[in-house]
C-alpha cells in the first residue's frame, strides 16, 4: 500500500484505529468492542445470580420443599379438576334427554306395546314368567313379574320426571302426598296403599326390551336389547323399626338411558291430557297415536292385541274402542276420528307433538 492509499483515521477513545481490512464498515468495528464486554457482563451477573441461588437453596432447604409441595397440590388440583369433567362428562351419558315438564314421555316401543294393558282394573291380574309382550311394529319385549296395567304407567310415567333431573341409578326421594297430587289421585288412605302397591309390583319385574337400534346383533345373529329390573330398589318404611319414612326412596334402572336414545326413539304425551282422561284404552290410545309423527290407519283387531284387551265380541270391542276415541277427541288430543264397518280406525291429532 502506498502513502496516497493511506487513509486517515479519527481518534477513539484516545486511540487510533487499525486500518480497515477489507473495507469493513465502520460501525461494524465499533459495535464489536461493546458486543464482547456486553456478553462478558452478562455472563458474570448470571454466575452470580446463580451462585447466590444455590446459596440460598443450600441454607434454606425448605424454599425448595415448599416448591415441590407446591407442585404436587398443582398436579392434585388438575387431576380433582379432570376427575371432575370425567364425571359430569359420563353424568351426562347416564342422563334422560330432556323435555318440558307439562310432557311426560316412554321410549316409543313401551307406548307401542302391551306392556302396561288397559284391561279392566276388576280383573285379577296375572303373574308372567319370561312372557313375550305384544308390540306393535318393531321391537320385542319379554317380562317376567305381575301383570301391569295402566295405573302402573301413569306412576312410572311420573317416576321418570322425577329421575330425569339427575343421574339414572341414584334414589329419586318424593313425599307420597306430593306423588299423588302429581298423579292426580285422591289424597285417602287408599291412594297410598295403591300408590305402594304399584312400585312394589314394578320393583318384583324382569324387563327386556330388544331392539335393532341398540347395536346390531349378538353372535346368534339376535338382536340386542336391555334387560333390567324396573325398579331396582324401593323404601317406603325403616327396615329397623318397620315406621313409614317421610320420603320415599326409589331408584329406576340405568340401562333406561338407552331406550331412550336420541330424539325420535321416545314419545311425549301431554301431562295434563293423560290426567284428564279415563285409565284404561283411553290412555293407552293417548300414548299409541302419540307415538308416530303422523298416525296411520289402524285395524280395532290390532288395537285390541296392543292394549292387552281380553273382550271376546267385535261389537264390544268396537264400542269400547269409539267411547275412548271420544274421550281423545274430548280433551283436545284428536281432531277428528272414524272406525269404518271393516274396523279400520283413522285418526287425525289436533297438533303436532
Amino acid at each position: 500500500m502506498n502513502s496516497s492509499d493511506e487513509q486517515t483515521l479519527p481518534l477513539v477513545a484516545g486511540g487510533v484505529h487499525p486500518p480497515l481490512s477489507n473495507r469493513q464498515p465502520m460501525h461494524d468495528v465499533h459495535k464489536r468492542p461493546v458486543n464482547d464486554r456486553s456478553t462478558c457482563r452478562e455472563r458474570e451477573v448470571a454466575g452470580s445470580m446463580k451462585s447466590a441461588a444455590d446459596t440460598i437453596f443450600a441454607h434454606s432447604p425448605e424454599i425448595v420443599q415448599r416448591s415441590v409441595a407446591q407442585q404436587a397440590k398443582q398436579a392434585a388440583q388438575r387431576a380433582k379438576l379432570d376427575a371432575a369433567i370425567a364425571e359430569s362428562v359420563a353424568n351426562q351419558q347416564m342422563s334422560l334427554p330432556f323435555w318440558p315438564a307439562k310432557f311426560r314421555a316412554l321410549p316409543n316401543e313401551v307406548f307401542r306395546s302391551a306392556l302396561f294393558n288397559a284391561r279392566n282394573k276388576c280383573r285379577k291380574r296375572e303373574y308372567l314368567k319370561e312372557r313375550d309382550i305384544y308390540v306393535i311394529g318393531d321391537g320385542r319385549i319379554t317380562y317376567t313379574g305381575e301383570e301391569l296395567r295402566q295405573d302402573d304407567e301413569t306412576v312410572w310415567l311420573q317416576l321418570i320426571q322425577l329421575a330425569k333431573s339427575q343421574p339414572l341409578g341414584e334414589s329419586v326421594r318424593f313425599t307420597a302426598r306430593s306423588f299423588l297430587l302429581a298423579i292426580g289421585w285422591p289424597v285417602k288412605s287408599q291412594s297410598y296403599t295403591r300408590l305402594r302397591d304399584c312400585l312394589t309390583r314394578m320393583q318384583a319385574t324382569s324387563l327386556q326390551v330388544i331392539v335393532k337400534r341398540l347395536g346390531g346383533s349378538n353372535e346368534k345373529g339376535a338382536e340386542d336389547g336391555r334387560a333390567m329390573s324396573m325398579i331396582p330398589a324401593f323404601e317406603w318404611r325403616d327396615a329397623r323399626t318397620g315406621v313409614a319414612l317421610k320420603q320415599y326412596r326409589v331408584q329406576l334402572a340405568p340401562q333406561l338411558v338407552d331406550l331412550y336414545g336420541g330424539k325420535g326413539y321416545f314419545t311425549r304425551v301431554e301431562w295434563a291430557q293423560r290426567l284428564d282422561l279415563p285409565p284404561g284404552l283411553a290412555t293407552w290410545l293417548h300414548g299409541y297415536f302419540a307415538s308416530h309423527e303422523v298416525p296411520f290407519p289402524i285395524k280395532v283387531g290390532t288395537i285390541k292385541a296392543g292394549a292387552g284387551l281380553t273382550t271376546t265380541t267385535q261389537k264390544h270391542l268396537r264400542e269400547l274402542v269409539k267411547a275412548a276415541l271420544n274421550e281423545l277427541e274430548r280433551v283436545g288430543f284428536l281432531k277428528d276420528f272414524s272406525v269404518g264397518p271393516d274396523g279400520l280406525v283413522k285418526v287425525e291429532r289436533l297438533h303436532d307433538l
